[in-house]
């Protein structure tokens, strides 16, 4: 019963894109489309910045490229995260630095201290691990800009300079601080660090100021909350067993050069922009939920590994009582969908949704 409701709720979605799309030009400027009941689309509803006061461009140049790379390496164009991935934890948010005090230049050396806030966590989220990205070399005109990080001092204890680790991509060096965020040395709900710089260059040689930018945090996360991918370790082999289809529906009435009406799987794209999510929706740039449309034929043969309910229901309506209902082509396997986006404050967010794309359709 509960995927006869899921189908009917995506069908009765079916009714909605042409008219629901037409409908955009009427909307009021600033105003958010009502979300189709797609279970995806709820779930982001919720993280939903909305229009009034919403800033983009504090989540750009180099945290942006970086998450995007991190993305693209993580899930492919459709938003399906790829095997091999090793990200270890479904949830990946990077946060921005707030910084404050003098003018950060004085002669060669250049000193900004920055504080990370992390009051926005929730309850589900559970860390993991956690580290500062940064660069340690800017290349200058008549030289180089050289950067550490060094855990701001306190009364408590003197400041630490943090051991980075080289990046595998694109120059960037990472700073463990897991310890310090778990083991409460920085001030509650916050973390405090120096970005120290200096210049090294050929005698004679003068470069302009420039501000480098500020290193970021990232917080490998595992979100519990219902409806979050676990953390994928190693890549998922399907088992040629009698508990699961040896191919793709789809892929078996192909060989079988079944018609269109038969039971498979169907295309269902939504456009974010068609939503007016584009704006704090990075990627991917459409969802396509997919969704199982089709008769089942009178004779399941063992090619679909129907349950036998299913087998048993088929003769039932044929032998006895034409009132049970004939099985019902519905989904069999689901894959999950990697969404990276902007969060109100500014920083963004990576995380994976399971079970949001239909992969395979049955008869049950």
């Amino acid at each position: 019963m509960a995927l006869l409701h899921r189908l009917s709720s995506l069908l009765l979605f079916l009714a909605l894109p042409l008219s629901w799309a037409a409908d955009q030009t009427l909307l009021p400027p600033g105003s958010l489309p009502a979300v189709p009941p797609l279970p995806l689309l709820q779930a982001l509803q919720v993280r939903a910045p909305g229009r009034q006061g919403w800033q983009v461009g504090s989540a750009s140049g180099q945290p942006l490229r970086y998450m995007l790379n991190l993305y693209r390496h993580a899930a492919d164009r459709e938003g399906r995260p790829r095997h091999g991935r090793n990200l270890g934890t479904n949830t990946v948010r990077l946060v921005q630095a707030s910084s404050h005090g003098g003018p950060p230049w004085a002669g060669r050396w250049y000193v900004q201290p920055l504080t990370y806030r992390l009051e926005g966590q929730s309850e589900t989220e559970h860390l993991l691990r956690a580290t500062v990205v940064y660069l340690p070399s800017l290349t200058l005109a008549h030289g180089h800009l050289l950067c550490a990080l060094e855990l701001a001092a306190t009364r408590e204890a003197p400041g630490v300079l943090l051991s980075p680790a080289t990046h595998p991509r694109q120059g960037w060096a990472e700073a463990d601080v897991t310890p310090y965020l778990v083991q409460g040395k920085g001030s509650a709900g916050s973390l405090a660090l120096q970005h120290v710089c200096v210049r090294a260059g050929r005698v004679g040689g003068h470069d302009a100021p420039v501000a480098p930018s500020h290193p970021f945090l990232l917080l490998y996360l595992n979100d519990t909350q219902a409806g979050l991918a676990l953390p994928v370790t190693e890549p998922h082999r399907h088992r040629r067993d009698t508990g699961t289809l040896a191919h793709d529906l789809p892929g078996y009435l192909r060989e079988q050069e079944g018609e269109k009406s038969d039971c498979s799987l169907r295309s269902f794209p939504v456009s974010f922009a068609q939503l007016g999510w584009d704006h704090w929706i990075i990627a991917p740039h459409r969802y396509n939920p997919r969704y199982c449309k089709g008769a089942c034929p009178h004779l399941l043969r063992y090619d679909y590994h129907a349950p036998n309910h299913a087998v048993v229901q088929s003769f039932v309506h044929q032998l006895v009582d034409a009132n049970v209902p004939w099985p019902s082509c519905v989904p069999y396997r689901y894959s999950p969908i990697s969404v990276l986006m902007i969060e109100r404050d500014g920083g963004i967010l990576y995380k994976e949704y399971e079970n949001m794309i239909a992969e395979s359709c049955t008869c049950r």
